[in-house]
């Protein structure tokens, strides 16, 4: 019997999450901006440089600016006199980042019928079960398609400012509107780090490129146009 317990837990154990699904690694955390004024580097991102099939999203150290890797490709977004300017290397550090390693997706038709980011919260959360991932553990996801209106922004935060709100992180260096817009769009999905990489009003963590990859930030809020697709991990049962 001694001999069989430990085993039996480990199956319990081991059930939480499949087999394959992507494992989401993340450093740093939103509620020490808010509440600990912590804006401190917390990964370094040449760390990860040659890391394959990488994705992950973020804020550079001292809120200096976002980051958005796309496979394994870097795109540092911020501002440098009072233009946005582009950094493609790995030579930056984060104050907040969450990334996974994706090798294969699958690809998910989004109904036209969805039309607000809570909608589309749910169905992502619907389609990830259905795709045989644990929605009770994060996982990574890509949008791409047209957005109905799409408000982002890049943060420039001021040196000597402690006192942090969403509002001011929106507002403290380049933002904007787009109304029917292209894009491309990587996500992470939890239900259980609030305060952590997601909001407390939402389950997703959202970054931008255009096409061009001329334009690229953080999403506050978005509207689903119309086409759109949804990829997830391919989920591989063994």
């Amino acid at each position: 019997m001694k001999k069989i317990l430990p085993i039996f837990f480990a199956l319990i154990l081991g059930c939480g999450q499949p087999e394959n699904q992507p494992v989401v690694n993340h450093a740093g955390a939103l509620k020490n901006f808010m509440h600990k004024g912590d804006i401190s580097a917390k990964k370094l991102l040449i760390e990860l440089k040659n890391k394959s099939n990488l994705y992950a999203l973020g804020a550079l150290e001292n809120l200096k600016g976002e980051i958005l890797i796309w496979d394994s490709q870097p795109i540092i977004t911020f501002e440098q006199n009072e233009h946005m300017t582009f950094d493609s290397t790995f030579n930056k550090n984060a104050a907040l980042l969450v990334w996974a390693q994706v090798d294969r997706w699958q690809s998910i038709a989004i109904p036209e019928e969805i039309k607000t980011s809570r909608q589309m919260e749910k169905f992502i959360e619907s389609a990830a079960k259905q795709a045989g991932l644990n929605t009770n553990q994060p996982f990574p996801f890509l949008l791409s398609g047209t957005l109905s209106s799409l408000h982002w922004h890049i943060i420039n935060w001021p040196e000597n400012d402690n006192v942090h709100t969403h509002q001011k992180h929106r507002d403290s260096g380049p933002h904007g509107e787009l109304s029917n817009v292209t894009c491309d769009i990587l996500g992470f999905y939890s239900n259980r780090h609030h305060a952590i990489f997601t909001h407390h009003t939402t389950n997703m963590h959202l970054h931008f490129k255009s096409p061009d990859q001329k334009l690229a930030g953080h999403i506050d809020e978005f509207l689903p146009g119309s086409p759109m697709v949804l990829k997830l991990p391919l989920y591989r049962s063994k």
